[in-house]
């Protein structure tokens, strides 16, 4: 404001002195920075969350685990979630929710850069081939050792001895991993809860539920870019900048081939540092909107709650004896756990089914699928809100919805492809169709003469357009050139042509490049029908439940479906596609490895089976409980009718069986 400037008892000017802005205005721009925080905050998680999923194959293939492993792994974000889930929200209201988000996102960081660290010490990648370098190796060598022990086997020829096996053995360098993913969990747990209750106490009414809806917006982008980051990875060689990549023999769609999974770790924990940085800023309270001062008349729910403490197994006895609740509960328990098993999965089976690479599959998810998911949920919210669905309508759409998409996901099983021809694995060597179980075939006459390793995986491609276990299991005698060009001579076992073979596996599947473009059509479609019934479906769970227990309700359903299917889908579905291994690695020390080639018509039966027979499970509650549903609203109907006919007919959650029911008219629930 202008202060009067005095000079012998005249005012000769006017300074004008900066003032600090009025407190309403600061309150604003402190939650509106808040909001873009939060913003950042949900994108970083994410796409750290999303860039976990694409890195899968890598971290197989890198730490020579299986598939179950991995399901662990992944699941183990939830378990840290769980630990402090509780903690945190009881008393994260009463402590500063900006630093204490703030301290989520560090401890993320130190999460993502924990996982990246095995990168560092477990040193250089190596995989099996007989491929020679391209320095000082012109000379022929023969891929066929007739030497009677089995020292001279495609292992020794690349890698030598294995230098790393006493520190190998101590620990697996996978527990870091794991241990990194349980952080994130942790650190994330704070994030939603705190960070959505702090614009709900200091937003205007009117606008709370906008802010939110451009939080949950902008999280979807997350994913987008997560994928899109895997896809980028997973080109660049694991140990790019170290190794000379002429050497390397082996290109990005091998099964041997790792990309530099553990620079996105570092990309995504920098980014997450990045999100923490504004909170530190923000204050622990601002002035509360005018709308809830005067609501704070009534007691406000949380309050309630920890009064009637005494009261809150009675309260979640209540909520459960709800028969809507309960259903609906386990439907999106059954449900969730399709969805997360197909997800986690879904990159890999593109991979391994249609053999595209690690960096098409994140590539593919990163473009077009998670964008036709967030589509489809953002129509079904413009569906609700257009046509006023009322809560029977809502839980008509979600199912017909699920149904349509279900239905037409019966369609993915006829898109199926071939076995990959590898001879005594999947075709014998005299050309006959058949799976071996037996490492035993792997030996015939062609090759009786060569001293073979039948555990590793060095397949090179016949002219016959078959694909060999390694050159000396092909018979080949001589080789010539080196790195990726090199070629193998003299291959008894190929009857046809010159009898040469080249390093690598054979891609010779037409029919899967003429049925992958229609499978990546259908998967949007089912993306996008599926998604559609989201929305609606999350709002039948708000509109069924009594005010007073919306929370819990909210809560109790979060940690159930974490609980029952965020952390064991990922490892029996991780387990199941283990049994349709065929071909297994080697650790470099020994042991069982990552596999290397799975029966593809096995793999499709059992991850489109479980996916779809969990889905076909939740659909007989589903009409269990739309009956249930639809008795319940027009018994609430004749009341509302006896009672006088009310203006809107409104759902009462079951009254008696809450302790304080009768004591209470405003336990009703949602009115529609």
């Amino acid at each position: 404001p202008p202060v009067p400037h005095t000079r012998r008892g005249l005012i000769t000017e006017r300074v004008f002195i900066p003032s600090s802005p009025p407190p309403p205005l600061r309150a604003s721009l402190s939650l509106q920075m808040f909001l873009v925080a939060l913003s950042f905050a949900y994108f970083a998680k994410a796409l750290t969350g999303s860039y976990m999923k694409s890195t899968i194959t890598q971290l197989e293939r890198r730490f020579d685990i299986s598939s179950y492993l991995i399901g662990v792994i992944d699941g183990s974000f939830e378990i840290g979630n769980l630990l402090v889930i509780a903690f945190v929200s009881y008393f994260g209201a009463k402590l500063h929710r900006p630093k204490i988000i703030a301290m989520g996102c560090l401890l993320m960081a130190v999460g993502t850069f924990l996982i990246a660290l095995p990168h560092f010490l477990i040193g250089r990648y190596k995989f099996e081939t007989s491929v020679r370098p391209s320095v000082n190796s012109t000379n022929n060598l023969s891929p066929c050792p007739a030497s009677s022990h089995r020292a001279l086997s495609p292992r020794s020829l690349s890698s030598g001895p294995a230098t790393g096996c006493e520190r190998e053995s101590r620990i697996s360098m996978w527990i870091y991993v794991l241990l990194g993913n349980v952080l994130r969990g942790i650190g994330e747990t704070p994030v939603q809860p705190l960070g959505i209750s702090y614009i709900d106490d200091y937003a205007l009414e009117e606008n709370a539920a906008f802010y939110i809806g451009c939080v949950q917006t902008i999280s979807v982008i997350g994913p987008v870019f997560g994928y899109l980051l895997g896809a980028v990875c997973a080109r660049i060689y694991v140990d790019v900048g170290f190794v000379n990549m002429d050497d390397i023999s082996i290109a990005p769609g091998d099964a041997r081939w790792v990309g530099a999974w553990w620079l996105g770790y570092l990309i995504a924990g920098f980014i997450i540092l990045l999100a923490a940085v504004p909170f530190w800023f923000l204050p622990k309270t601002l002035p509360v909107p005018v709308d809830k001062k005067k609501a704070e008349k009534v007691p406000p729910e949380c309050t309630s709650f920890i009064k009637d403490s005494p009261h809150f197994l009675p309260t979640v006895k209540s909520l459960l004896g709800n028969p809507v609740y309960f259903l609906y509960l386990c439907v999106t328990i059954i449900q969730f756990n399709s969805l997360i098993g197909m997800v986690t999965y879904k990159p890999k089976y593109i991979e391994e089914h249609y053999g595209q690479s690690t960096s098409t599959a994140n590539f593919l998810m990163g473009t077009i699928n998670i964008p036709a998911v967030a589509l489809g949920m953002f129509s079904g919210g413009v569906v609700m809100k257009k046509f006023k669905l009322s809560v029977l309508g809502a839980a008509k759409f979600a199912l017909a919805t699920s149904l349509l998409g279900y239905f037409l996901s019966m369609f993915f099983f006829a898109m199926g492809c071939e076995n990959s021809k590898v001879a005594g694995i999947t075709v014998s060597y005299d050309r006959t169709e058949g799976l071996s179980e037996q490492e035993s075939v792997l030996f015939v006459t062609c090759n009786s003469d060569c001293q073979c390793s039948g555990r590793d995986w060095d397949p090179v491609c016949g002219e016959d357009g078959i694909t060999y276990v390694s050159a000396c299991l092909a018979g080949c005698h001589s080789s010539s050139g080196s790195g990726k060009n090199m070629v193998f001579d003299q291959c008894s076992c190929i009857a046809t042509g010159n009898q040469t073979a080249t390093a690598g596996h054979c891609h010779l599947r037409k029919d899967c490049d003429h049925i992958f473009p229609y499978f990546l059509a259908l998967s949007v479609i089912t993306s996008f029908i599926i998604s559609l019934g989201g929305t609606p479906g999350y709002m039948l769970l708000i509109r069924c439940i009594k005010p007073q227990l919306k929370s819990l309700a909210l809560g109790f359903h979060t940690l159930a479906t974490r609980t029952l299917a965020g952390i064991p889908a990922p490892i029996y579905f991780g387990a199941i596609i283990d049994t349709t291994c065929l071909k297994w690695g080697q650790k470099s020390c020994g042991g069982r490895g990552a596999c290397r080639i799975y029966d593809t018509t096995a793999y499709r039966l059992v991850y489109l089976g479980l996916t779809l027979g969990l889905r076909t499970v939740s659909f007989f509650l589903c009409a269990w409980g739309f009956v249930v549903l639809r008795r319940h609203v027009r018994r609430e109907e004749r009341t509302a009718l006896t009672n006088g006919g009310s203006a809107g007919a409104e759902l009462e959650a079951n009254a008696d069986q809450s302790p304080r029911a009768s004591e209470q008219n405003s336990e009703r629930e949602t009115r529609l």
